[in-house]
């Protein structure tokens, strides 16, 4: 298992390396999806079952970033998908160098579409410009529909939000209108999709997105 370890950069010059980054994604037809959630949220799972659902389709890769540890990037080399893991040297996100550096490390160039698992927070990741080609969030049943008032700048950032668990509704109190409405005060042109990455119900939907975007990226 390859460990890379990134320290944080310049925060005044970051937004210049990002636009390099998604410069450089663009010219080597790579299509990044920087996706971001709470622990327990269901990042690496609704990685897997998105990467499952393309059967095939695109070459993927995953950098897995994290604090500390390796459990992430070894559940993905453990199901088949090519991955590295990314440590933030004790930072709670993931900035533009440090990704810069993963992605040179990772050879993103080989890659249709990759996945950055951006350490799980609602706050530090949306914060900081990755590079990425689009921002995705997740938000889980059980944390509840008012994590869009609490954590604003979160779904500000975003382009596409799923709403996973929801084989989980009947135990929790969550208004899927509330979020909704919610989500598209900050920013009305967010996707969203109400998923279940543990039945696959939903994902069409997101799929379809998804494959749009990264066609017209690698047009």
């Amino acid at each position: 298992m390859k460990v890379i370890e990134v320290h944080q950069s310049v925060y005044a010059i970051n937004d210049a390396i990002a636009e390099e980054t998604r410069r450089k994604l663009k010219e080597d037809k790579t299509f990044m999806v920087n996706l971001m959630a709470s622990p327990g949220a269901g990042k690496t799972t609704t990685l897997l079952k998105t990467i499952e659902r393309l059967n095939g389709k695109y070459k993927i890769g995953v950098m897995e970033a994290d604090i500390d540890a390796t459990v992430d990037a070894e559940t993905m080399a453990d199901a088949g998908v090519a991955s590295i893991q990314v440590h933030t040297g004790g930072e709670c996100a993931m900035d533009a160098e440090m990704t810069a550096q993963a992605i040179e490390e990772f050879q993103t160039s080989q890659y249709d579409l990759l996945f950055l698992e951006n350490v799980g927070n609602l706050v530090c990741p949306a914060e900081t410009d990755t590079g990425a080609s689009r921002n995705v969030a997740i938000l889980s049943i059980p944390e509840g529909d008012d994590k869009p008032l609490k954590y604003p700048l979160m779904f500000e950032v975003c382009q596409a939000v799923l709403i996973n668990k929801i084989d989980t509704r009947e135990y929790f109190d969550f208004d899927d209108e509330a979020v909704i409405s919610h989500i598209h005060n900050l920013n009305p042109d967010a996707k969203i999709f109400f998923v279940s990455a543990k039945t696959g119900e939903g994902f069409d939907e997101w799929i379809a997105w998804l494959t749009a975007q990264v066609d017209a990226w690698n047009a």
